[in-house]
């Protein structure tokens, strides 16, 4: 009984583990998507921002993921930015993407790294500032940084297609959590009902030691009980010592001779008020429950 139901908590946790697994790698699969996505749609707005200034050659350096939803795209050499173009290709970028419309974009000179233009887009374009959107910045280095501000969303078709493979499987570990506990409640059902032996006008209860007579209880010894469960299970017929002895006391360690004697005299006594029922000694043999 301690097996089956440690077996269910065992279950219960083996389930709990793999749904925090199947939580963890379904949000870090998105994140990483996330992180992916942003990446290609910089790297589109610095190749367009290059073409604009002519440069077909020259290559868009990787973007960087400096923090969490902080990304830096660079560029190898010195290129002219003009703002409204700037913040129409990001937009536009990001849409095709179906990334946040919430970000703050900030425009860096190389040389001294302070702030040549920024801006803030918000979904709700009329609470966005975007400043001085005519103003050309001259040809110089510049790195472009876009911090997403928003909530982000991680309903990507990964996501989904995760939550796909999970539910089936939650389904099928429930079942079995199910299956299980009706199992071992239907187990313990059974072995709540009290096992309890008509001998003549006693009744015996072998899973607590105990015979009754007249609502009178008497107790037995673990060893009475054990005797007196063999004779019923074989009454009116002659079980032989060796049998009893062996049944008994073999995991008991060493036996003495009269132990037996001693405790067949025993569960006599104590079924003496029954003349319907009595314990004989068949001479040479062994011993037999007679219930007339």
């Amino acid at each position: 009984m301690i097996f089956k139901n440690n077996f269910f908590i065992y279950l219960r946790c083996i389930a709990l583990v793999f749904l925090i697994n199947i939580v963890a790698c379904t949000s870090s699969s998105s994140n990483e998507h996330f992180s992916e996505t942003v990446k290609i749609s910089l790297r589109n707005v610095g190749h367009e921002l290059l073409v604009l200034n002519e440069d077909l050659t020259s290559p868009v350096k990787p973007v960087k993921e400096i923090d969490p939803f902080l990304y830096e795209v660079s560029f190898p050499n010195s290129l002219e930015i003009e703002p409204d173009k700037l913040v129409s290709l990001i937009k536009n970028n990001f849409q095709k993407a179906k990334l946040p419309d919430d970000y703050i974009v900030q425009v860096f000179q190389c040389l001294d790294n302070e702030v040549a233009y920024s801006y803030l887009m918000k979904a709700k374009e009329k609470e966005g500032i975007i400043p001085c959107a005519n103003r050309i910045l001259g040809k110089s280095c510049y790195t472009i940084q876009v911090k997403f501000t928003g909530t982000i969303d991680f309903k990507t078709d990964t996501t989904t297609n995760y939550l796909y493979g999970v539910i089936p499987l939650v389904f099928i570990i429930i079942s079995i959590l199910f299956w299980f506990k009706k199992r071992n409640s239907s187990k313990n059902n059974l072995k709540n009902e009290e096992i309890k032996i008509s001998i003549g006008n006693y009744s015996f209860l072998p899973d607590r030691n105990i015979l009754i007579r007249n609502s009178a209880e008497m107790n037995l010894s673990k060893k009475e009980c054990d005797l007196l469960l063999i004779l019923v299970e074989n009454k009116n017929q002659t079980v032989k010592r060796e049998e009893l002895t062996k049944k008994v006391w073999e995991d008991n360690g060493v036996v003495v001779s009269r132990s037996l004697d001693t405790y067949i005299s025993k569960l006599r006594k104590k079924l003496v008020e029954d003349t319907n029922v009595k314990i004989t000694n068949v001479h040479g043999v062994g011993y037999k429950l007679i219930v007339k």
